[in-house]
């Protein structure tokens, strides 16, 4: 089992940090076929057979955390990779 740990600073409003944590899991639900809905005000939780994450935002961060199953873990890296770039990407605006 593979773990991603990956944590975006961010200066927007809750509203606008909410918009964009919708964006990234809108990424992962059309890339990875993942199952979205929301917990509260601040958590956003995803899954599905082999994935199972959290976006949890923070007042000046978003924090994402996912747990990759035997099968997805072997695209880990890759996972990763694209998952730190578009929370950089959404949370810096």
């Amino acid at each position: 089992m593979a773990e991603i740990s990956i944590v975006q600073e961010h200066s927007m409003t809750a509203p606008m940090a909410r918009a964009a944590a919708q964006k990234v899991a809108d990424k992962f639900a059309t890339e990875y076929g993942v199952a979205c809905r929301w917990e509260g005000e601040n958590v956003l939780r995803f899954e599905r057979t082999g994935v199972d994450g959290a976006l949890t935002l923070g007042e000046h961060r978003a924090a994402l955390r996912i747990k990759l199953g035997f099968l997805m873990g072997a695209f880990a890296g890759a996972i990763e990779s694209k998952a730190a770039d578009k929370m950089r990407r959404v949370f810096s605006t």
